[in-house]
C-alpha cells in the first residue's frame, strides 16, 4: 500500500478515540469484555488510555533504543465516572504530539517501519479494536470502514513477525514453506504469508514491498482466509470467528489452525 493510499492516521486516531469515549460515558464500567477474558470496561478503558500516554511519550522523545521502563505519568481520576474525561484528554494530547512530530523521524520500534510514523498507526489500530471490545461489551454493532479495516489488515500482518517479545506464541509460526492467502473480498488487498523453518512472513515481490497490494494475484497458497476486510481485520484480531458467516475459509485446515492459535498480539 503507498504512502498515498493511506489513511490519515492521525485524524484516525482522533475519530476512533471519539467513538470510543462516546461509548463509555456514562456507561456502566463493571461490564464484563467478552472479547478480553478477565477485563471489565473500566480495564479497558484504563489499558487505551494508557497506550495513548505511553506512545505519546515515546514520540515526545523521539526514543532511539528500546525503553527500559515503561513508567509514565497516567494521570487516571480516582473516580471511574471521571474515565471518559480521560480518554478524551489522552486523545487531546496525542493530536498535539502527532502535529508536533514528523512522521518520517527515525525512531526505534518494535515492527517493521522504523519511524515515528510507525507509533501513530498502530495508536489508531489499538483504538480501534479496543473502541470494537466495548462495544461488544455493550452488546452494539460494530462498523468499520472498508479501507480503514483494510490498511489494519496489512498493519498487522506486516508487523506481526516482531511480535514476540510480547506475544511468545508467535514464535511458533514456523512451517516448510506452507503458504497462508487472506483476501479482502470487498476491496483490493491481498496478503501472501509464507512459513519457513526459520519463521514467517508477506511473501514480497523482489522490490522489498510487502504491503498486500495483490502482488501474485494468482499464485496458490495452501490455504485462504477471505472476507470483507472490516471481518478480515477482525478475524486477525481474534475478535470474529473464522467461520463466522461472510468469512470463507479454504484449504489445509490444520495450517490454519497453527496460525489461529500462535497469532494473537
Amino acid at each position: 500500500m503507498s504512502t498515498a493510499e493511506q489513511p490519515d492516521h492521525a485524524a484516525a486516531v482522533a475519530a476512533q478515540t471519539a467513538r470510543f469515549v462516546d461509548l463509555v460515558r456514562g456507561a456502566d464500567l463493571t461490564a464484563p469484555v467478552p472479547t478480553c477474558p478477565g477485563w471489565t470496561l473500566a480495564d479497558l478503558v484504563r489499558h487505551c488510555g494508557g497506550v495513548h500516554r505511553w506512545f505519546s511519550a515515546l514520540l515526545l522523545r523521539k526514543v532511539q533504543e528500546r525503553p527500559t521502563s515503561r513508567d509514565v505519568d497516567l494521570r487516571l481520576p480516582e473516580r471511574e465516572e471521571d474515565y471518559a474525561d480521560w480518554l478524551a484528554a489522552g486523545g487531546a494530547a496525542a493530536a498535539e504530539v502527532f502535529a508536533a512530530t514528523d512522521p518520517d523521524t527515525p525512531m526505534w520500534v518494535w515492527g517493521a517501519d522504523g519511524h515515528a510514523r510507525f507509533w501513530i498507526r498502530r495508536m489508531l489500530f489499538e483504538t480501534l479494536v479496543h473502541r470494537v471490545d466495548a462495544e461488544r461489551a455493550l452488546g452494539l454493532a460494530s462498523s468499520i470502514d472498508a479501507p480503514l479495516a483494510r490498511d489494519g489488515v496489512d498493519e498487522f500482518l506486516v508487523n506481526l513477525p516482531y511480535a514476540t517479545p510480547f506475544a511468545p506464541g508467535v514464535a511458533q509460526l514456523r512451517g516448510t514453506d506452507q503458504t497462508i492467502r487472506f483476501r479482502c473480498t470487498d476491496t483490493d488487498g491481498s496478503w501472501l504469508v509464507r512459513l519457513r523453518p526459520d519463521g514467517f512472513g508477506l511473501v514480497a515481490d523482489g522490490t522489498g514491498d510487502v504491503s498486500g497490494d495483490g502482488r501474485e494475484a494468482g499464485a496458490e497458497a495452501d490455504a485462504t482466509v477471505g472476507a470483507p476486510a472490516a471481518d478480515l481485520l477482525l478475524v486477525l484480531y481474534g475478535r470474529t470467528p473464522r467461520t463466522a458467516p461472510g468469512v470463507e475459509s479454504t484449504g489445509d485446515a490444520a495450517l490454519l489452525d497453527l496460525w489461529f492459535a500462535h497469532s494473537a498480539f
